[in-house]
């Protein structure tokens, strides 16, 4: 594990990582494939027997952090937001080896479809079922970490509607908090073989003036499999904190940062992800991982410590522009190439 000025930067967050899968030489069955037998993504979405559309299969969420506009976000709510980012997000419920309740992540899951029950089955071993057998929501449940999750269908869209929340769980990795008083409504469709779309309309009057909707893509993994992903040790120990971090940067001249600005591109693991730089007011940023607003702090006047906790290196000639940043993250290093 990397260590900036003696902060882990990704302190305990012993998770055991979902490496590319098992069955390597094994063709998912039933699906439509080109004539050189790669999978056609594109070709239109199964049905089930009864018609309905069928949304079975393994999925992976696309990165992101759903966020509200800020004038949305309740004064004590967006405190809670910056403390745990302060904190290097160190209370983040799946480094402290609990259930990620509504929020939008990066797991893997599977789902599996009846006509009466729709069950995700995530890499983490939690699950959540939806009901589809006419139920309607409890007006009080017991506050769970998944909630209660109820759906019906609107022609070819599922819509859930969920509640019965605890307010232990975050609505997205950076950190945005919610209360027991949070209702999801989400609407699924999928638009061709490889691709589920959702639509999010998050209700908390607790936390938000008023309601807000986001939307996340899910992509079909086939020829491959899940692996578990299991939380092996929790952030009780967790040291540091952003604050900490300032405390050991370096001033690095504005002409040597503009050095680093560019576009860059690469794989993270196996997705493809372009890193963005820019220069605001003397100070580089970068898009997050999950397409969050990074501020780099220089340590040195290559290397520089990011508010999400990871570690960005520039590469190249000592006059001349940068020709690669590498991403620092516990699981390994990733390097980009500049594109411009």
């Amino acid at each position: 594990m990397r260590i900036i000025a003696g902060i882990p930067l990704v302190l305990l967050s012993l998770l055991a990582t979902n490496a590319a899968g098992q069955w390597l030489k094994f063709q998912t069955p039933g699906i439509p494939r080109h004539l050189d037998g790669t999978p056609n993504l594109a070709a239109p979405a199964p049905r089930l027997p009864n018609g309905q559309p069928d949304f079975q299969g393994l999925w992976v969420t696309a990165r992101t952090a759903v966020m509200p506009p800020n004038d949305v976000i309740q004064p004590w709510a967006r405190a809670v937001l910056q403390t745990r980012q302060e904190n290097l997000f160190r209370d983040r419920p799946n480094f402290r080896c609990r259930p990620s309740g509504p929020e939008v992540n990066l797991e893997w899951k599977r789902i599996i479809q009846t006509p009466s029950t729709i069950a995700v089955l995530n890499e983490s071993q939690s699950y959540r079922v939806v009901f589809l057998d006419g139920r309607a929501l409890e007006p009080d449940p017991a506050r769970m970490w998944m909630g209660y999750s109820v759906g019906r269908w609107d022609g070819d869209a599922l819509v859930v509607e969920s509640f019965g929340y605890n307010d232990q769980t975050w609505l997205n990795p950076v950190g945005l908090p919610h209360t027991e008083a949070l209702r999801v409504t989400e609407r699924y469709t999928r638009p061709s073989y490889g691709q589920i779309k959702v639509e999010m309309t998050i209700v908390d009057p607790g936390a938000f003036t008023k309601p807000w909707t986001a939307s996340a893509t899910m992509d079909l993994r086939v020829d491959t499999e899940m692996l578990e992903t299991v939380c092996e040790g929790s952030s009780e120990r967790w040291l540091g904190s952003l604050a900490d971090v300032r405390a050991t940067a370096q001033r690095v001249d504005t002409e040597v940062l503009a050095r680093y600005v560019g576009e860059y591109s690469g794989l993270w693991g196996t997705a493809r992800r372009t890193v963005r730089v820019r220069l605001e007011g003397g100070v580089l940023r970068v898009n997050g991982t999950l397409g969050e607003d990074v501020e780099l702090i220089a340590q040195s006047d290559r290397v520089f410590a990011a508010s999400n906790g990871l570690e960005y290196e520039f590469i190249g000639p000592a006059t001349s522009p940068a020709t690669q940043v590498v991403e620092r993250h516990v699981s390994g290093d990733y390097p980009f190439a500049r594109q411009r």
